[in-house]
């Protein structure tokens, strides 16, 4: 007994951190990266809150796995937008012993880095790298929570043929993996619906002045343009076509789809701009007005666009762990491939390849500053 009464003595002398360790939090680090700076920063901020506002709920949550208490932390990282950026900042994450990594946000930045994270064995789940030859690459850790090129691409293609009864369309793209992916999909969908491609012109994702490729272009006289990018330039591209008086709606995939395209286009594309989403609208899904409540409570913003998507990525991550009772990433990532979760926006399951199972996909109209849904499949 006097032993144990000075060994505990002891221990008390040396200060907390001689306590037993079981006593202390385990901290799980969650890794976000996207362009935080440049164009597409409202983008990246947007993905990087959505993260943020799960992790608080979780920690707010005090969860427990295995037994242990467990906080979480969020790492966020700015990758520019840049493919060897982002290489170095996913070696970064796996030097910082992340378990789990949301983003990145272009395809053409996710796919070199998304190697790092499988030969690493950490899981990164994507919830705007559209690009379908992500999850055609074989990597076991790499997950899409949205809806990849093919089915947005192919979706605006029967969308301008059936709904807006276009017959011409140019496209242009901006050579991104991006860009280039969803343009290349939409082309072939709309030959096979009938629509006749009547020029195809190329850019960059730095661009703001397409006087020359409208020039090109509008002796086509095309009924849409769809434009394979982002939405920066979709705005410029949208008020020099009301410059140059080319009457043409502007289409594209989730790139192009952000309220922001609206002030850059200076109401050019008011009612004339269409683009296609992963996921259902805020509005007509259980919890999502609450969502954005809560979102502008924490962070005075407005929801952007995939803020949803990475909160929901977040929470997955942290079923399975649950689910696996570890926070190894080798232990629970397994699970994101045969288990089925429930979650804001519906059942998430991943199939085998990493592709989410039956993704919803909403087409959007500019109207003023807004987004309007007009139909989810």
């Amino acid at each position: 007994m006097k032993v144990f009464c000075l060994t505990l003595a002891g221990a008390l002398v040396a200060g907390p951190l001689s306590l037993p360790s079981a006593l202390a939090d385990t901290v799980v680090k969650i890794g976000v990266a996207g362009p935080l700076t440049g164009s597409l920063a409202q983008s990246g901020k947007d993905d990087e809150r959505g993260v943020q506002l799960a992790i608080n709920e979780l920690n707010a949550q005090k969860v427990t796995i295995a037994g242990q208490p467990v906080t979480f932390q969020m790492i966020s990282q700015n990758d520019q937008a840049d493919p060897k950026i982002g290489v170095t900042v996913a070696q970064q994450f796996v030097d910082l012993g992340v378990s789990a990594v949301i983003g990145h946000y272009n395809s053409g930045v996710t796919i070199p880095a998304a190697k790092i994270y499988n030969d690493a064995h950490i899981p990164m789940i994507t919830a705007t790298a559209s690009n379908p030859q992500l999850t055609q690459l074989g990597y076991t850790y790499v997950y899409r929570l949205g809806a990849n090129d093919n089915t947005m691409g192919s979706r605006m293609a029967v969308f301008a043929a059936k709904t807006l009864h276009a017959k011409r369309v140019a496209v242009v793209d901006d050579r991104t993996a991006y860009g280039t992916g969803v343009a290349d999909v939409f082309v072939d969908a709309a030959k096979k619906a009938g629509l006749e491609i009547v020029d195809r012109e190329y850019t960059t994702d730095k661009a703001t002045d397409f006087k020359a490729i409208l020039t090109n272009i509008k002796p086509a006289k095309p009924d849409v343009i769809f434009y394979g990018g982002y939405y920066t330039q979709a705005g410029y591209l949208g008020r020099q076509m009301k410059t140059l008086q080319i009457d043409a709606a502007l289409l594209g995939g989730d790139g192009i789809c952000a309220p922001d395209v609206a002030k850059l286009a200076d109401g050019a594309l008011e009612g004339k701009m269409y683009c296609a989403q992963g996921g259902a609208p805020l509005k007509s899904i259980a919890g999502g007005e609450t969502f954005r409540e809560k979102f502008k409570k924490t962070f005075d913003a407005d929801v952007d666009v995939y803020a949803p998507a990475c909160y929901t990525a977040t929470l997955t991550v942290v079923k399975a762990m649950q689910q696996a009772n570890s926070t190894d990433p080798q232990k629970f990532a397994p699970l994101l491939k045969t288990s089925t979760f429930p979650s804001m926006l519906g059942p998430v399951k991943f199939d085998q390849t990493g592709e989410w199972v039956n993704p919803p996909v909403t087409v959007y109209k500019l109207t003023g500053s807004d987004l309007v849904p007009l139909a989810t499949q």
